[in-house]
């Protein structure tokens, strides 16, 4: 009889090399394990030997950087999409991504399951399993930390170990981490305790201020329609670009947030996130939207920006309205071209000066030299016609009295 077959999200970590084996050993499943490179810092073969060896029937190494980048990223930043005014993302949209790699593989090998390691308390569980619903609601998901008798890493290594499954290492990690080509985020250890001021060991892709370079770096960063094309006037290809300022920002020790979320599932956690080259590219698409939209058009986008947050955050990708959120983007973003200074040190990342094609600053109006194009003299009608009500209330307050 054939078995049925389950596609895993696997890292080659403890979790999942022992979520290879149960599904194996106690459901029954033939294994095919799928790594998505996302960025994370990892030997991909060394990876995808272990997974043959913990017992998978096929492994898959699914490089997506540079979809990452451009139809993840890239329309995030161009939302200025920030959750609870901090967190800049980094793993909340490579999830949907994921799992939509998942469910490709899955449907190409006739796959009947979709398993992954995402914990019972955590966001990633809703981000893995929304997008599995909303891209092949037929495949069953399989959660084993929901359901098996493992209740710790302890629990995972005698696991291991009897099932001789290669395990790198039985110390306990200090940090859990997530990384990808745009954020590391680091949660567990000292930070359970919000009390505890977050120490230097920590860092792996910046430093801490005090260590940072000690003199100021200055980038032009450009442009056009929203997207980051061009540093310092050349044109720079996405994943090399984030790179690019993934080092450059981290030098200088921005880009590191230390913050207190409220999770999905109700809970609030502690995480530190370092996000060097985002930090650069947010901050510089901000600074230009300020140039180039009107006013009305830029309140409206913020307001925007906020729920299109939340629903990146609540594993939401793939739904109605963040489409039709991101088409009221892209229509904000025609004009949205230009180069944007920024100065970074220690920690700081400012944008100092801005210039576009389609600035709607003119100096003609705004100077407080003489100018023609302006009469001072027009303020005193508009002022008497936007005060009108404030003066017809105080009229009536005082017949009252």
């Amino acid at each position: 009889m054939t078995k049925e077959k389950a596609v895993l999200a696997y890292s080659g970590g403890l979790d999942t090399s022992v979520i290879l084996t149960w599904l194996k050993e106690e459901l029954g499943y033939d294994v095919i394990a799928v790594c998505v490179d996302v960025g994370q810092e990892e030997d991909f073969n060394e990876v995808e030997k272990k997974a043959y060896a913990t017992g998978a029937i096929k492994s898959y190494i699914v490089d997506v950087k540079k979809e990452f980048i451009t139809d993840y990223i890239f329309p995030t930043i161009k939302a200025g999409a920030v959750y609870e005014n901090d967190y800049l993302l980094g793993t909340s949209f490579a999830r949907p991504l994921i799992s939509k790699k998942l469910v490709e593989i899955a449907e190409k090998e006739n796959a009947t399951v979709i398993a992954h390691g995402a914990t019972g308390k955590g966001n990633d569980q809703v981000r893995f399993e929304a997008t599995v619903h909303a891209l092949n609601p037929s495949l069953k998901i399989i959660a084993p930390w929901r359901i098996w008798d493992l209740k710790s890493r302890e629990d995972c290594i005698e696991y291991a170990q009897k099932y001789n499954i290669p395990i790198a290492q039985t110390k306990e990690k200090i940090y859990s981490r997530d990384q990808n080509i745009w954020h590391i985020s680091h949660e567990g250890g000292n930070l359970e305790d919000p009390w505890n001021e977050h120490v230097d060991d920590i860092y792996v892709m910046s430093v801490s201020p005090e260590k940072a370079k000690d003199s100021a770096t200055y980038l032009e960063i450009g442009f056009e329609k929203g997207i980051p094309v061009t540093i310092e006037g050349k044109k720079v290809q996405p994943l090399e670009m984030l790179k690019l300022l993934n080092k450059i920002a981290g030098l200088n020790g921005v880009g590191t947030i230390d913050i207190v979320e409220n999770r999905l599932v109700g809970m609030k956690s502690r995480g530190v996130y370092e996000t060097p080259g985002g930090t650069v590219l947010y901050e510089a698409h901000k600074a230009l939207e300020k140039l180039v939209l009107d006013r009305n058009t830029l309140s409206f986008k913020n307001t925007v920006a906020q729920k299109y947050a939340d629903l990146v955050y609540d594993g939401l990708w793939y739904t109605p309205l963040r489409e039709a959120l991101a088409a009221f983007v892209d229509s904000t973003q025609e004009n949205v071209t230009g180069v944007v200074k920024v100065k970074l040190y220690k920690g700081c990342c400012k944008a100092v000066a801005s210039k576009s094609p389609y600035s709607l600053y003119n100096e003609e109006f705004v100077t407080f030299g003489e100018d023609e194009v302006y009469n001072q003299k027009d303020a005193e009608g508009f002022i008497n016609l936007f005060a009108l009500p404030l003066k017809i209330r105080a009229i009536m307050k005082n017949t009252q009295i």
